[in-house]
C-alpha cells in the first residue's frame, strides 16, 4: 500500500508542475498576442492589400 501512495504523490506533484508550466505558457502567449494585436492596430494605415 505504501508504494501506491508514493506513486500517487509523485504523479500529483508532476500534475501540479505541468499545470504551472501550462499556465505560464498560456499567459506568455496571451501577452504576445495582445502586443501583436496592438501593433497591428497602430500600423493599420500602413497595411495595403
Amino acid at each position: 500500500m505504501e508504494r501506491v501512495y508514493k506513486t500517487m504523490r509523485n504523479i500529483g506533484a508532476l500534475n501540479i508542475a505541468v499545470g504551472i508550466v501550462v499556465t505560464v505558457i498560456g499567459l506568455a502567449a496571451g501577452t504576445v498576442s495582445i502586443i501583436n494585436g496592438a501593433l497591428l492596430l497602430k500600423r493599420k494605415s500602413e497595411i495595403t492589400f
